[in-house]
């Protein structure tokens, strides 16, 4: 979808991180952005930021969506991208893993996605018109050793969007995922498990990443413009994307490796 002065887009998750960078580049692409997030008031990350509001958005919360939806009938008339962003980390080996966790992963990353996607459908369908982007990540697509909840999550994510595209078609409303490599964030902020050697692996990997946020919205935005469906916005992504598919057996031989180095 083309990105205009007169296009209306939700981001969930903005305060920060990728969100952030997201609501920043459709701004200077001319947008007009509800920005959502947990806090309660306006988060200073997002003062002065011209052509924005922001509502308090718990994407858990029924309520939360549903006055969000109230707020953009009455202020914005319609939607026309909503971007299913927000997120947390959490990873392990299995064994080490908490079934609260995994209810807590699934709630966010998972069924957020799932909520918001309900809350606007009925309104892109009659309008037949509209672009859900949801945010999974590298992780959905290619699956290493001690990142089971994540892999798991944004995997579904992917599935979701992918049948979500198919049913919406006949519509004329679009869909598209994002799966990113490891890119600077604060996503590590959020990570939650009982396996430090997977956390330190995770924070390192995020930490050391040499893309930004706004490298991985900006050649995000790109590929949406272009109405791509999976939006692989780095080299990294494309690579072992590809490497799946089309060099299996290298593949599983270094993920095996990985596999042998978290055990240890």
């Amino acid at each position: 979808m083309q990105i205009t002065p007169d296009t209306r887009a939700l981001v969930t998750g903005a305060a920060s991180g990728f969100g952030l960078a997201l609501t920043q580049q459709l701004v200077e692409r001319g947008a007009h952005v509800l920005a959502t997030d947990q806090h309660d008031e306006r988060p200073a990350t997002l003062e002065g930021l011209r052509n924005t509001d922001y509502r308090q958005l718990d994407v858990t919360s029924e309520g939360h969506w549903k006055d969000a939806h109230g707020w953009v009938t009455d202020n914005f008339g319609r939607l026309d991208m909503l971007f299913n962003n927000a997120g947390v980390a959490a990873g392990g080996r299995l064994e080490l893993t908490q079934m609260d966790q995994w209810q807590w992963i699934i709630d966010i990353n998972l069924l957020g996605v799932v909520r918001g996607c309900r809350t606007f459908i009925d309104d892109f369908k009659h309008a037949r018109h509209g672009h859900f982007v949801n945010t999974a990540s590298l992780a959905g697509l290619v699956h290493p050793p001690a990142m089971t909840e994540y892999s798991s999550v944004k995997a579904a994510v992917v599935a979701v969007s992918e049948s979500l595209r198919h049913e919406l078609a006949p519509f004329g409303v679009a869909v598209s995922v994002i799966c990113p490599s490891f890119f600077r964030t604060n996503l590590t902020q959020s990570l939650r498990g009982s396996d430090p050697t997977a956390q330190q692996a995770a924070t390192s990997f995020i930490d050391g990443a040499r893309r930004s946020a706004d490298q991985v919205a900006s050649s995000s935005l790109q590929q949406i413009h272009k109405g791509r469906f999976l939006v692989l916005p780095d080299n990294e992504a494309r690579g072992a994307y590809a490497a799946k598919r089309f060099a299996r057996p290298a593949y599983d031989f270094v993920m095996k490796q990985v596999g042998k180095r978290v055990t240890r």
